[in-house]
């Protein structure tokens, strides 16, 4: 895994009373234990993939608690979990990343907000938005506003997040509905502590099993004609019971402040950032105290209309800061306020940018033109402008103390990948070939697109790559390259790329990299990994799945024989075959293996036993200093440095101690016909008494030749 979660573990078992200290993603773990949860599930994926890492590594704790975990093989398969709660009164909660996955989840969850839910449903969704994002920028709540699935976005605040995923329960029980609760990444990531409460065992369970299914009722299923009452139900009879448990609970909160005749609207996981800017402008202390009346939206659908429409009264003016596009809060308070012929002016993307992420600057900037338009009693207009303005010297300030601008450093992968070579391999043939269509995928491999690569076309979702390049394979001369990993195959890959495009009888390359894990989230195990070990890194379950499905054309080959890789790649471009050509790519993902190796190493070590570490490096001598070795691999080891030789003026390659001895760059050097420049050389701990002999052999007889 991408870390161990054992000391984190214990933290869940901590009782009534005791302080909890972690970051907020953990916090809504133990918020699930104190709920009563019978079952929980997703799919992984950043910023939430410790969610369902922790539940997973904590088997021994969920057996205690009669909890059934599942890793499942995608968001639509962890949303169809949350079936059980449709007939049961058990609480259920999933988890997944953001849009993206709820997009994949989407056919299920129409279909549970629609029959409605008697448990508590709860899904968690890592809210993956602005610059640190990875995924395409837009809005899970467009999803909760068609579907009506009510969405919570807690202030990041420990207390508050766990009284929100706790109070998220009952409020699916009381109004019959899933809700979706959204967690930002830094409120996944934020550091606190709240006061525990007792982990509770739920009424039904893998510990106390029904006797009996639940009776059959017609009017449970999301099926017509019974779908036409149950859209009139979510509207006439959830929906209000909802907003009645909003108002009752105080899920949002207001903060008052001495400028009544102004206020601030905000979801609540934009807060943070708004009171750090508010206390930059001194219009807010560091205790969270605002001089600006302030409506925390924890509950962003649905809205209150009492609520906001007291909130709003008797001001002269309101800023709605709402992340992202379209405006659905600012747009539903303007009619909320209309229908309560309240004129007060509202304001949002009209000082706030209409789209991209809320960042303190952002904000910063929105408050200034909102107060300045408004020009509330009470502040002095001249002195926070100068307030503001001093913050973008100080930024600048710092900006120009640097010598020179930062590089540009765009992501890559991660030195010793087993990927980089396959890559390494197209370019080669694309050398021979020219320009080939690539369908690009969800992954690790995304990193292909970036220099010194820059291959793909097109990237669809997950798994989706052959899938995208069915409607171009007919249109191109030559045969398209298609390019997805493990997990991808496992997610969506199988059977909306390999069955249709055997179905449709399509002649194309599909390449998959089998790095035995899905890795981009952390190393979560997947359908096809094992137990590995030093001798053997894959199963074989791709490719008997490609078998058993019609697959006639398939190739398996060590990523880091790109030499290899360059021939099979050729042959499957060039063969008479007309059908799916599937190649392999097979390296266990090298953070997974630098992990496996660090513990293996370190017993041998304790045992006495001999430990040899391979690296390489660059003979000065031969090294050309083309730099093409850099070119066609990009790895971040690989570099260059000045030479020592004075005839000489171009820098010449380098290998720095970053390398993990994966040997692409003598293997690109091989398959590509370059300088044999690259030499190999062993760490060698705890050598054997015949080692220690040659190598004191060795050092007698090169002293000598030199001492002549």
């Amino acid at each position: 895994m991408e870390r161990s979660f054992a000391k984190e573990i214990e933290l869940l078992r901590l009782k009534q009373g005791e302080v909890f200290t972690g970051e907020g993603i953990l916090a809504v773990t133990k918020a699930l234990l104190q709920s009563g949860v019978s079952y929980v599930g997703g799919y992984q994926g950043a910023p939430v993939s410790h969610l369902l890492d922790v539940l997973v590594q904590a088997k021994e704790l969920m057996s205690e608690l009669g909890i059934n975990v599942e890793a499942n093989s995608s968001e639509a398969s962890a949303a169809a979990m949350l079936a059980a709660s449709i007939n049961y009164p058990v609480r259920g909660a999933v988890t997944w990343k953001s849009v993206v996955g709820t997009n994949v989840a989407a056919d299920a969850l129409s279909n549970l907000a629609s029959a409605g839910v008697k448990g508590g449903a709860v899904i968690i969704s890592g809210e993956d938005y602005g610059e640190g994002a990875s995924i395409i920028q837009e809005r899970t709540h467009a999803f909760g506003l068609k579907s009506t699935i009510w969405m919570v976005d807690p202030r990041p605040n420990l207390e508050t997040i766990v009284n929100m995923v706790e109070k998220s329960f009952e409020m699916s029980e009381v109004s019959n509905s899933p809700v979706m609760v959204e967690l930002r990444i830094r409120a996944c990531h934020v550091q606190g502590s709240f006061v525990a409460k007792n982990n509770q065992l739920a009424n039904v369970s893998t510990l106390n099993k029904e006797d009996e299914p639940a009776s059959f009722l017609y009017d449970r299923l999301s099926h017509p004609p019974v779908t036409f009452s149950q859209e009139k139900h979510k509207i006439n009879n959830r929906l209000p019971a909802a907003q009645r448990f909003i108002l009752d609970q105080k899920l949002n909160e207001i903060f008052d402040g001495q400028l009544i005749s102004h206020g601030l609207i905000v979801q609540g996981g934009l807060f943070n950032t708004l009171m750090r800017r508010l206390n930059t402008l001194g219009l807010a202390d560091a205790f969270g105290n605002s001089k600006i009346p302030i409506l925390v939206l924890n509950v962003t659908h649905p809205l209150v209309p009492k609520q906001i429409s007291d909130f709003c009264s008797e001001k002269e003016s309101v800023l709605v800061i709402e992340e992202g596009n379209p405006e659905f809060i600012e747009q539903q308070i303007g009619q909320i306020l209309r229908r309560a012929d309240l004129q007060t002016k509202l304001h949002g993307k009209d000082v706030l940018p209409l789209s991209g992420e809320y960042t303190a600057d952002v904000v910063l900037k929105g408050l200034v033109d909102f107060l300045s338009q408004n020009k509330p009693d009470g502040i002095d207009l001249e002195k926070l402008l100068d307030q503001a303005a001093s913050m973008e010297t100080i930024k600048d300030n710092a900006t120009n103390a640097l010598e020179e601008k930062l590089p540009a450093r765009p992501p890559g992968f991660c030195t010793g990948c087993p990927e980089r070579p396959v890559f390494s391999a197209i370019k080669l043939l694309k050398e021979e070939v020219g320009d080939i269509h690539i369908s690009a995928d969800i992954g690790c491999h995304a990193f292909g697109t970036f220099e010194p690569f820059s291959m793909g076309n097109s990237i669809l979702g997950y798994g989706m790559s052959l899938a995208s390049a069915a409607g171009v394979r007919q249109i191109q001369k030559k045969r398209t390259i298609s390019i997805m990993g493990d997990g991808g195959f496992w997610h969506n890959g199988l059977q909306s790329g390999v069955l249709s495009t055997i179905f449709n009888k399509g002649d194309a390359i599909l390449i998959i990299m089998q790095n035995g894990y899905s890795s981009a989230t952390g190393q979560q195990f997947i359908p096809s990994s094992i137990n590995v070990n030093n001798e053997e890194t894959a199963s074989n379950q791709i490719e008997k799945a490609l078998k058993s499905v019609g697959v006639k054309w398939m190739k398996t080959v060590r990523t880091y024989s790109v030499d290899v890789m360059l021939k099979t790649l050729r042959e499957a471009m060039k063969t008479n075959y007309d059908g799916l050509k599937v190649i392999i790519a097979d390296g266990e993902c090298m953070l997974a293996r630098q992990r496996r190796i660090k513990k293996t190493n370190a017993k041998r070590l304790a045992e006495g036993q001999k430990v040899a570490i391979p690296r390489f490096g660059v003979d000065e001598e031969i090294c050309t200093g083309d730099h093409s070795c850099i070119r066609l691999s990009g790895c971040p080891s690989l570099t260059i440095k000045p030479t020592s030789d004075p005839l000489r003026v171009d820098p010449i390659a380098h290998v720095n101690n970053g390398c993990v001895g994966c040997g692409l760059c003598g293997e690109v050097a091989h398959a590509a016909s370059l300088c044999p420049s690259f030499y190999k050389a062993e760490k060698v701990q705890n050598p054997g008494k015949l080692k220690k002999l040659t190598h004191n052999l060795r050092d007698r007889v090169i002293s000598t030749m030199f001492s002549e």
